[in-house]
């Protein structure tokens, strides 16, 4: 899952964005729930004043993390849409994204994978925020997966968005639990095919 840049908080830059900055950092390596406002404060180097100022408390914070991350995401996303590309390449295109350097946020070591299953996982009432957030931004994620298979001409655009998304958030849970990228490659060559397999029937269908 490719997620927002990170960058050290300084006193230099608004307290908002320095407070954004150290939450980017904190929640997606040690977690949400184990990243507390003081912590936060510190990091971003501000007041907790300022900080509640800026946000509506902690949940504020949560909700503009999710928002950078899915903006990140997006971001890996545009690769559906590259005319340069073949269909077939603009939809394994998903998996040249998980790399070392987007499993990864900064100079982590760790491999934390997507942002979004952890903030469901700590939320464990499934009516919370972050995890009604983090279940509207899978289902974005599979529509505009589908919608690029529909675009190829897939006679099963939406299976097959589910399955490539499926297949993308097992391969980024496998990296957390390895600590290695390795698995990106495999979910890959799987990918390919799945992919090879749908476009099959759209040839296997024309005269």
């Amino acid at each position: 899952m490719t997620a927002a840049p990170m960058t050290t908080p300084t006193r230099g830059r608004g307290a908002r964005d320095r407070v954004l900055a150290a939450a980017l950092r904190l929640f997606y390596q040690q977690g949400i729930n184990a990243t507390g406002v003081d912590q936060l404060a510190k990091a971003a180097q501000v007041s907790k004043r300022s900080l509640y100022q800026h946000f509506d408390g902690k949940d504020g914070v949560v909700r503009e993390y999710l928002r950078l991350m899915e903006e990140g995401l997006n971001h890996m996303l545009e690769v559906l849409q590259r005319a340069d590309l073949s269909p077939r390449e603009r939809l394994l295109g998903l998996f040249d994204g998980l790399t070392a350097s987007e499993l990864r946020i900064g100079a982590s070591p760790v491999v934390r994978g997507c942002p979004f299953v952890n903030a469901a996982v700590e939320a464990a009432d499934p009516h919370a925020e972050a995890h009604e957030l983090s279940r509207r931004q899978k289902l974005a994620f599979v529509q505009r997966v589908a919608d690029a298979a529909r675009d190829a001409g897939v006679r099963d655009p939406v299976a097959l968005g589910q399955q490539l998304v499926l297949l993308y958030d097992g391969a980024s849970a496998h990296a957390v639990i390895m600590n290695s990228v390795e698995a990106a490659l495999t979910a890959r060559d799987i990918a390919a095919v799945l992919i090879d397999r749908h476009f099959a029937e759209i040839a296997a269908e024309q005269p």
